[in-house]
């Protein structure tokens, strides 16, 4: 016989999407559809496959909520696992150390939640002994690790640990019960399901050594969670052997697609190429639904009028992106350049006067520290009224803080440019 679960984390049902919601709120509805839309796939693949258990790797909620239809929705999935004999046993993570549904809502008896005490639970029924160990945060921080708190293995039993934790460090992730891969391989475990990072990531089970599993979030909520996510199917063979597979369950998948504009000289050029970039990136996702932000790139006669009506080639894409179905617009970014004057002057050089102006804006304006400090007031000031969730939108730490305030001045600096050279490039 073998021993078979899939392995789950990061699910943030019912993600507010604050910021998304800013831009476009049918998107974000749809997104946070697709949260739920994904939960009932992971449940959906347990049934198909007669696993006998589901793991879930922590952060199951997305903080504070009290929202009974949340509570509602999850019970009737965990119930519909429950019906078939199929088990199911949760951390908790974070985000769900802040919510009041995760403490007081009851679950079937196949349902085990583990609390902030590390606890050990026998499984029945395997063919051999299985015993799943698990440790929920206590509270939103755990600076420290919690691998010391764990129980030690049980001799002659397949054990299988459930951890949210960020490793060593990931980007945009904050540490929260740090610890090595190595420390989690020497433990004596034969599988880690872990939890908290977004992005998978697998170190397979080879030579003895356990496998450690981070299976990445089965729904993306914003560009930055881009591409195919899912889950983890895990089999436990008699030999004791592990093996992991990826099952997807994205319903709608984030993806940054290019549009080359080079040489493009007119809008209907700028449709076509937009409708074949679509069209490539739509045949290249796998999920049911893809969200596209477009960078446009190139040197076109078109890139001030580019810049100056975004909100027309921001409708021409949505249109394309309907034609194609199941495709959104979620950002359009203009990174095209126009080419040089006419009388053979090189971009940047003198005779064109947008150019030259541009170099005047980037030498004594924006290289100066006091320009600086007052963008930099600015933001802060502008950070400081956004909802909490949305913070991070300007950079997590000081040096991406200074990234995003650069690439959104020289952004705006090519805005004024485009309205300036309003006309040069209309006569098509």
């Amino acid at each position: 016989m073998a021993y078979r679960f899939v392995h789950a984390a990061d699910i943030h049902l019912d993600s507010p999407l604050k910021s998304l919601a800013l831009r476009d709120p049918a998107l974000a509805e749809l997104i946070g559809n697709a949260t739920r839309r994904a939960f009932v796939g992971i449940v959906d693949l347990c049934l198909d496959e007669g696993v006998d258990a589901l793991m879930l790797g922590g952060d199951l909620y997305d903080g504070d909520q009290t929202s009974m239809k949340t509570a509602r929705f999850l019970a009737g999935q965990l119930r519909r696992l429950d019906e078939a004999g199929i088990r199911t046993f949760v951390i908790r993570g974070n985000h769900d150390a802040l919510s009041r549904i995760t403490r007081e809502l009851t679950f079937p008896d196949s349902v085990k939640v583990f609390g902030g005490r590390a606890e050990a639970v026998a499984v029945e029924g395997a063919g051999f002994d299985v015993v799943v160990h698990g440790l929920s945060f206590r509270e939103p921080q755990a600076a420290e690790s919690l691998l010391p708190k764990f129980r030690s293995p049980t001799p002659g039993a397949v054990n299988i640990g459930i951890m949210h934790t960020s490793l060593g460090g990931s980007e945009g992730h904050d540490a929260y019960a740090p610890c090595t891969e190595a420390e989690l391989e020497g433990a004596g475990f034969h599988y880690w399901a872990l939890g908290h990072i977004h992005k998978r990531r697998v170190l397979q089970a080879r030579g003895g050594a356990p496998a450690v599993v981070m299976p990445g979030m089965p729904q993306g909520r914003d560009i930055n969670e881009s591409g195919a996510k899912g889950v983890s199917l895990v089999t436990v063979g008699d030999d004791r052997g592990v093996t992991v597979e990826h099952r997807r369950t994205s319903v709608a998948q984030f993806e940054r697609v290019a549009v080359d504009l080079d040489g493009v000289a007119d809008w209907g050029g700028v449709a076509r190429a937009i409708d074949a970039a679509l069209g490539l990136a739509r045949e290249a996702a796998p999920s049911e639904h893809l969200v596209a932000r477009l960078r446009v790139t190139g040197t076109t006669p078109l890139a001030w009028r580019l810049r100056r009506e975004i909100d027309l080639l921001k409708a021409e894409a949505d249109e394309r992106a309907a034609a194609l179905g199941a495709v959104s617009i979620e950002k359009i970014e203009v990174a095209s350049l126009a080419p040089g004057p006419a009388d053979g002057a090189a971009p940047g050089l003198p005779g064109d006067p947008l150019h030259e102006l541009r170099r005047l804006i980037d030498e004594d304006v924006l290289g100066s520290n006091g320009f600086r400090a007052e963008m930099e007031a600015v933001a802060e000031e502008l950070r400081a009224a956004l909802p909490p969730e949305c913070r991070n939108m300007l950079g997590s730490d000081p040096a991406s803080f200074g990234a995003t305030l650069d690439a959104l001045v020289a952004e705006g600096a090519d805005d004024v440019l485009a309205r300036l050279g309003a006309g040069q490039d209309d006569a098509d």
